[in-house]
């Protein structure tokens, strides 16, 4: 939408284009909220000598305009693919030249580095449940109620998005394990992760980080509101194999490596190798298999068996 405000740049009217939301000079409405844009305008240096001057010639003009404004259409604007179902996130002022976010990106350093964490967002799977996340994030204190700045409360379980699974003490993990040289391959599709699987995989033997690549990516699953417990995972005998011939410590791109029939034996047979760190919700679409140095840090949560878990690959 469009809508006439002060500019905070330049104190100069000019017409603001705004396509995003919890960002204090945009509303997302089809008719501009009068109350919002006063906010913007006073919130400006030169307003703020002279508000009471000037607000009560100018403020009706603005609400104007604005109603006139708000019903041109937009060009399309092209930023990074987002999360299907979200918006762009792009706002700016004046012109697209001068941006106030960047556009949301995967991909940095010119196809160097990729971002193969999940955004949080409210329609991301839980556990087990028909149900989407729902809002995660609030503001506790607000800059349009009148605080210096505004104050975001999140609540989060450790097991949504991308996330490390440690068994014990998240705090205590080895980071060596978690960053370094790593293989992403691609696993047979349709199929869960068996012992004869992971053979015909043929890793070579001192690999320590594996990327597995399973149908879940292409099923887009991460990217479902709901639960779905088809998705591909480690049958018991894939997980023994794993633990007992491999140095493989585990990376998966859905809420759980092992599969949901076998979610108990699994998870044994991983915890038998006491170094096992398991990567869980990775998001390795339009990534190639290969080589890649693989970064993860979880957050220090002391005591807590799990952690939500930033991690890329660069070339």
């Amino acid at each position: 939408m469009s809508m006439i405000m002060i500019s905070p740049l330049t104190n100069e009217l000019c017409l603001c284009h705004c396509d995003c939301v919890n960002v204090q000079f945009c509303i997302k409405s089809k008719v501009i909220n009068c109350d919002a844009l006063l906010y913007a305008y006073i919130h400006t240096p030169t307003a703020m000598k002279n508000s009471h001057t000037l607000l009560s010639h100018l403020l009706p003009f603005l609400c104007t305009l604005s109603l006139r404004y708000s019903a041109q259409a937009l060009p399309d604007f092209a930023a990074y693919p987002s999360i299907p179902g979200t918006d762009s996130g792009d706002c700016w002022i004046g012109s697209r030249d001068t941006p106030l976010v960047p556009p949301r990106r995967e991909v940095y350093d010119e196809g160097r580095i990729f971002d193969i964490s999940h955004r949080y967002t409210t329609e991301m799977p839980l556990w087990e449940s028909e149900e989407e996340l729902g809002y995660l994030m609030w503001l506790t204190r607000s800059m349009r109620n009148g605080s210096v700045a505004n104050f975001s409360t999140f609540k989060l379980g450790l097991y949504i998005g991308t996330h490390v699974h440690a068994g014990f003490d998240v705090d205590l993990l080895d980071l060596h394990l978690l960053n370094g040289l790593a293989l992403l391959i691609d696993v047979p599709r349709d199929k869960n992760i068996t012992a004869e699987v992971m053979k015909s995989l043929d890793i070579p033997k001192g690999v320590q980080r594996v990327l597995f690549r399973t149908s879940n990516t292409d099923r887009r699953l991460m990217f479902k509101k709901g639960f779905d417990a088809s998705y591909v995972g480690f049958k018991e005998d894939g997980a023994k194999w794993l633990v007992e011939n491999t140095d493989i410590k585990l990376v998966v791109d859905y809420l759980s490596a092992a599969a949901y029939d076998h979610l108990v034996p699994s998870r044994l047979a991983f915890l038998e190798s006491r170094d096992m760190i398991i990567v869980e919700g990775l998001k390795l679409d339009d990534v190639a298999a290969g080589v890649y140095s693989l970064r993860c840090l979880p957050l220090r949560l002391v005591g807590s068996e799990a952690s939500p878990i930033r991690c890329i690959l660069m070339k």
